[in-house]
């Protein structure tokens, strides 16, 4: 599809509807709305301006940030406390408000959501209000594109509910500018996730609108698998407890889980399984087994647009890379060369379950210390953890997914000036470099004689080093060195695996129990897990969740769960006020002692931080307007 530049002035009462005459022009401002609909060019490149919010997400949150992946648990950004300009920095400092919150205020293309989608949101509306009549050259391409502006209006109201976590005004056709803006309401979170199932629906109904996108020109035109991603998603997020209003939609979200299932099944979908690349064989060589070649490998590309692509896993990928994630020889999982980003938790990996299924910690209270995490609650049934050999006989995603103190890494150019510890790889003259991220090292009577160098191995201060101790390893390319660097694959934005593991949650929830089981079965098989067979639902709910955390980490996925799983007015101060490090000494004698540490205390853990505020500026004209407040809880 052609791409053309979007021009709007107004935002938010903008985005419901506007004062400004502007709206009722094309896109590019100089043409009226009958003019465009009179067109069929024109009328194409219309829906292409509905298209025009749908964000990069992976790296592209603020200066190769992962955005929510490191304002959650699972991970800490190296910028932090010291670069006050930085998302992560001011989240973690609290430095948050509705008028200017870190999370929406940057500029890049990922902020200022509300008014965003909203705009793009309006821009739905009036194509759906125009097309019927439209001069379009054929009917298949009116039914196409019609269906396209319903699942995009339902894409960015799912955005929005994932973020503001609260139910929205209902644009079914555009505002104009004779409407009383004093009867706009703002419906329930349930009937918000109604609409957009709805307009899902629709897409649905449509033969024309594909399964899945066979042509890269049309790479990013959204799908009927789409579709049904979208419908289990907001369905189990209205039933969760931040959201379900008191309401049980357990089953209502287990029946709608169950369809989408059974049509993506039904459609070719199926989990990533066999890792193809024949090129990584070196890379691969340094992972425990195939499962975690395929993993690793399965994040490192993007997929293909084709009628039968190796991967027939993802549903929906965005359409830009993931920026370039460099890998500095001298600092491993360095972007650009000069800075970390982010780095795995512990708690993160203390996530990762040891090879015979067995938690490390025990699940209904991980931490003894609830909210330090500096005394792991281990759990009993597992015999095959050692804290001081902590990183043997894990669940093979671990390997594919963390970059952890004496992990292998395929080096293609061999050594360089300032490099530590490589050995040679036998082959062709390749080289492994020996990941190193202890934090000091100590002589026979335990002083400390040695740190790392500063771009290398772990330090709480910094941008090059790690803060916790890992470095992550799941979207980086194995043949990416500092002098081959390698574009990101494009963000997978919707995935089959998630709609498992939803069906999961919602069968559990629901007394489906036997469904629970074989959905999260099917998620852990495709890595050599073995399966779960617990039946309490407290357990299994314990066991589920563990098991999106490990499956979705560095994803952004956790963010976002974290907060459905509160009850309304709780606080995320166990899961989000300390984040916490491995801390490592390496001895003289080569061996390594394992301990813990905080990296750091973050402010964003207050019960007002599990929904994002609605701009301050839009409440204010929707409070003059209404008589209402629509502002979050705990937000001014």
């Amino acid at each position: 599809m052609k791409k053309i530049t979007y021009i709007f002035a107004c935002l938010l009462v903008a985005a419901l509807a506007s004062c400004n005459k502007a709206l009722d022009q094309a896109p590019d401002g100089k043409i009226s709305l009958d003019e465009v609909f009179a067109d069929n060019d024109k009328t194409m490149y219309y829906l292409n301006s509905c298209y025009s919010s749908i964000h990069n997400k992976g790296l592209g949150y603020f200066f190769w940030t992962r955005g929510p992946v490191n304002w959650c648990d699972d991970s800490w950004d190296g910028d932090d406390l010291d670069v006050n300009w930085a998302s992560s920095s001011r989240l973690y400092k609290g430095d948050a408000s509705a008028s200017n919150h870190p999370v929406t205020s940057f500029g890049d293309g990922n902020g200022n959501h509300w008014a965003n989608y909203f705009a793009r949101i309006r821009n739905c509306a009036v194509f759906l209000q125009n097309i019927p009549n439209a001069n379009v050259n054929n009917e298949a391409d009116r039914s196409r594109w019609t269906a396209e502006a319903h699942l995009l209006r339902a894409y960015y109201y799912t955005e929005l509910l994932l973020w503001f976590g609260t139910g929205l005004p209902l644009v079914d056709e555009p505002y104009g500018l004779d409407t009383d803006f004093a009867t706009v309401e703002k419906a329930s979170y349930y009937e918000t996730v109604k609409f957009i199932m709805k307009d899902c629906d629709a897409a649905l109904e449509c033969p024309e609108l594909p399964w899945r996108i066979e042509n890269g020109s049309e790479a990013l035109r959204v799908t009927k698998a789409l579709a049904w991603a979208i419908k289990a998603r907001v369905m189990v997020f209205a039933a969760s407890p931040l959201y379900n209003d008191g309401e049980n939609h357990w089953e209502e979200a287990y029946q709608v889980c169950k369809q989408a299932v059974a049509a993506l099944e039904g459609q070719g979908y199926k989990l990533y399984t066999t890792a193809q690349r024949s090129e990584w064989k070196a890379e691969n060589a340094f992972l425990p087994n195939a499962a975690a070649q395929a993993f690793n490998e399965y994040f490192c590309n993007s997929q293909e647009y084709s009628a039968s692509p190796n991967d027939m896993e993802t549903i929906y990928q965005l359409q830009d890379g993931g920026n370039w994630n460099v890998s500095n020889v001298d600092c491993i999982g360095a972007i650009q060369g000069y800075k970390t980003g982010t780095c795995p938790s512990q708690e993160l990996v203390d996530a990762f379950e040891t090879i015979d299924g067995e938690p490390i910690l025990d699940l209904t209270k991980p931490y003894l210390d609830e909210e330090t995490h500096l005394k792991p609650n281990y759990n009993k049934a597992n015999t095959m953890y050692d804290p001081q050999n902590p990183y043997a006989n894990r669940d093979p995603r671990f390997y594919a997914t963390i970059y952890y103190n004496g992990a292998k890494r395929y080096c293609k150019w061999g050594l360089k000036p300032g490099a530590i510890s490589f050995e040679n790889a036998g082959k062709e003259g390749k080289f492994a470099r020996i990941i190193a991220t202890w934090c000091q090292y100590e002589d026979a009577n335990g002083n400390i004689i040695a740190t790392p160098e500063p771009t290398t191995g772990q330090s709480l201060t910094g941008r090059t080093p790690t803060r916790t101790g890992y470095f992550e390893r799941k979207f980086a390319h194995p043949n990416e060195d500092a002098e081959n660097p390698k574009q990101g694959a494009r963000h997978k934005d919707y995935r089959l695996a998630e709609t498992y593991l939803f069906l999961a949650e919602a069968a559990n929830e629901s007394g489906h129990t036997d469904d629970a089981l074989t959905y999260l079965n099917k998620v852990r098989n495709r890595v050599g897990m073995p399966a779960v067979t617990v039946t309490d639902q407290a357990k299994l709910r314990d066991r589920i969740k563990n098991e999106r955390r490990v499956e979705f980490a560095l994803e952004g996925q956790r963010y976002f769960d974290v907060r459905r799983w509160h009850n309304p007015g709780e606080d995320l101060s166990t899961t989000d006020h300390y984040i916490t490090a491995a801390k490592i000494t390496h001895m003289n004698d080569g061996s390594y002692k394992y301990d813990r540490q905080i990296v750091g205390e973050r402010l964003c853990w207050e019960s007002k931080f599990l929904t994002v505020p609605i701009p301050a500026s839009e409440v204010s004209n929707m409070e003059a307007i209404t008589g209402e407040n629509w502002q979050n809880d705990g937000w001014q």
